[in-house]
């Protein structure tokens, strides 16, 4: 998914985040704000992942 619409579709998005992966908390959610790269940063942090991986997993969560 684009950035952009990411960044248009924050709230519905981040509840769908949430949902799939638990470690991200409120905080981290209005941190990240819609930004890719700050959501990989954060999948980084808190699951151990590559910026690659946390990319693809960001993919794959059909948001």
């Amino acid at each position: 998914m684009n950035n952009d619409i990411v960044q248009g579709k924050w709230k519905q998005v981040s509840g769908t985040l949430k949902a799939n992966w638990g470690k991200l908390t409120d905080d981290d959610l209005l941190e990240i704000d819609g930004n890719l790269e700050k959501f990989q940063g954060k999948m980084q942090e808190k699951y151990g992942m590559a910026k690659d991986e946390a990319k693809k997993e960001f993919e794959k969560s059909n948001l």
